[in-house]
């Protein structure tokens, strides 16, 4: 009796030693679409199961049997399944789906992801020629469409048959200039339409919502700075979408705006898709980490840069009226 008991400890202990060693010591990088990290998740196999949390670069280090199937879950993404040992060689990575929220909508990445170049147009478009655009992360869409800049540029490029031309300058090159045609067809959409409705308004009476004298002061304001107001409402957010129609209302010059839709137009987009593209390269070499895994910060830091003087302008005029 005593000797079998002996050796049903011996057997426990060597499936415990076998056990113990088929269990390592990895890292896993764990993404959502967005490229954003997932965060807190929980890894299971069977009855037994473990909580990790991912760092801001997403990367964690996880305690697994390489060759077995595991079962991960994470708050507000879709679960996956994976083995550690099929994941591609020296790129173990792992992308969870997120459950779409509201919020995703003023994630540049959103649009990235799921319409790439086309979807990106489309909202260069709809921002600075619809009415509904003025909600749309147009700043922070170009500034991480520069980081993107070969991918999306290659979309168009496989479209004409030219998918295997590598060169950096003409990805950029390409990209701006797709989204600088975008950007000025919708200026051009927005100002006709000014000028359809302009006369209209000009007889409307004045009521709660309306008043004449509004019109006549963007009357004098444009004749007097509409150059510089179309060029530099291009950096403005929701200004950059009624800029035009207002423009068009008031009667602007037809070949006046034209001019100073480009100009604008292709400082903005140079400018935005430039410092993305440049700025990640740059930050990567001196500093060793990527832009994509910050884009959060990056987003919310553009908003506020390109939101403060319409603010700061808001907040002095009505000091200087009380």
């Amino acid at each position: 009796m005593t000797r079998m008991k002996h050796c049903l400890l011996l057997l426990m202990g060597m499936m415990g030693f076998i056990f113990a060693r088929s269990q390592s010591a990895v890292s896993i990088r764990l993404v959502n679409q967005y490229e954003g990290s997932v965060g807190a998740f929980t890894l299971s196999n069977g009855d037994k199961q473990a909580a990790y949390e991912t760092r801001k670069d997403g990367l964690a280090e996880i305690q697994i049997d390489t060759t077995v199937e595991y079962t991960l879950t994470a708050a507000n993404h879709d679960t996956a399944r994976f083995v550690y040992s099929r994941l591609p060689v020296g790129n173990k990575a792992l992308v969870l789906n997120k459950q779409f929220t509201w919020k995703d909508l003023l994630n540049p990445m959103f649009y990235i992801s799921y319409g790439g170049l086309w979807l990106l147009l489309i909202i260069v478009f709809a921002e600075t020629g619809l009415f509904a655009g003025f909600f749309l992360p147009g700043d922070s869409l170009l500034f991480v469409a520069g980081i993107y800049s070969t991918n999306l540029a290659h979309e168009f490029l496989k479209l004409l048959g030219l998918g295997g031309l590598q060169n950096e300058w003409i990805d950029l090159l390409l990209l701006v200039g797709l989204v600088t045609l975008a950007g000025v067809l919708g200026n051009t959409l927005g100002f006709w339409f000014g000028r359809k409705i302009g006369p209209a308004m000009f007889k409307w009476k004045d009521n709660f919502f309306f008043k004449k004298k509004y019109l006549d002061e963007a009357h004098v304001f444009y004749e007097k700075h509409g150059g510089g107001a179309i060029v530099f409402a291009r950096f403005l957010p929701i200004v950059r979408t009624f800029a035009p129609i207002i423009a068009g209302i008031v009667g602007m010059e037809k070949k006046k705006f034209a001019f100073f839709n480009i100009v604008g137009c292709v400082a903005w987009v140079f400018s935005m898709i430039f410092a993305g593209h440049f700025l990640q390269k740059w930050v990567k070499t001196q500093f060793g980490f990527d832009l994509r895994d910050h884009l959060e910060l990056i987003v919310i830091g553009i908003v506020l840069v390109t939101t403060a003087p319409v603010i700061w302008k808001l907040v002095t005029a009505r000091s200087s009226k009380q």
